[in-house]
């Protein structure tokens, strides 16, 4: 795959430097941010399973080996220890830290996956001139856990949590042809109209995010978000696991554009 090596490189060096605190949005314009998880050795095949039978929740870019906080298909220099803005700590399932560097905790058996998210193909549908809600109205997106079931792999088992973006039905069409091109960014969306149907009773009260508005004329439609993975991990309990803060990702050096599939 084609790299920009400077931006994402660049982005990187800030973030470590204490230069760029706040969420990854907007740094390296144009290059894939992750997701991150980083979890013991002995659970990192149950955990690789887990993704591999949920697919559009979890598609994984790449995997450390033990050990290692480089991720050296993803990016020149990249330290998983320094190198995001802000992480969170899990321990026995429990939230007890936000730090903005790793180093002290990093362990000779830690894997890391890192894990597509939404920002690549949300450049996509604002190129193609379509609306993001959330972004007009200067909030998170919508997120909400349904009734689907996600495949379960050893400790890891939860609902499937989705994103939510309103759009008329022209444009409704055209995010589903945009966001299919990038199945390991989460691809097309899992549903669109009544939110009833996955189990949302209440479109107004997303569990995680916040909420926005959907206009007359308007349907929600709904993408696979990259919430499942940290809800399988807090409900496994593990003795550690560390993550990345929300907004806080890993800005690697592949162009989003590489990433499409036709």
């Amino acid at each position: 795959m084609n790299a920009d090596t400077n931006l994402g490189l660049q982005a990187r060096q800030k973030i470590r430097a204490g230069q760029a605190p706040g969420p990854t949005a907007g740094l390296a314009r144009g290059n894939v941010q992750a997701n991150l998880v980083i979890l013991p050795a002995e659970h990192a095949a149950d955990f690789h399973r887990f993704c591999q039978g949920n697919p559009k929740p979890c598609p994984v870019l790449a995997i450390s080996q033990p050990g290692s906080p480089a991720l050296p298909t993803l990016g020149q220099d990249i330290d998983l220890r320094t190198d995001l803005p802000r992480y969170r700590v899990w321990v026995d399932g429990k939230l007890v830290d936000e730090p903005t560097e790793i180093s002290a905790l990093w362990r000779d058996d830690l894997v890391a996956f890192a894990i597509g998210c939404s920002f690549s193909f949300e450049e996509a549908l604002i190129e193609d001139g379509l609306e993001l809600r959330h972004q007009t109205e200067q909030c998170n997106v919508s997120m909400y856990r349904t009734s689907i079931p996600a495949a379960s792999a050893g400790p890891f088992q939860g609902p499937l949590v989705v994103s939510m973006r309103p759009f008329n039905g022209a444009d409704a069409i055209r995010a589903v042809q945009i966001t299919s091109r990038f199945p390991a960014v989460h691809g097309a969306p899992v549903h669109l109209g009544d939110p009833s149907r996955i189990g949302i009773a209440d479109i107004s009260k997303p569990d995680y995010g916040d909420a926005v508005s959907i206009r007359d004329g308007e349907m929600p439609v709904f993408w696979a978000c990259g919430v499942p993975p940290q809800a399988a991990l807090q409900a496994a309990k593990l003795p550690l696991v560390i993550t990345h803060a929300p907004g806080c990702m890993l800005v690697t050096d592949l162009r989003n554009s590489t990433l499409s599939t036709f």
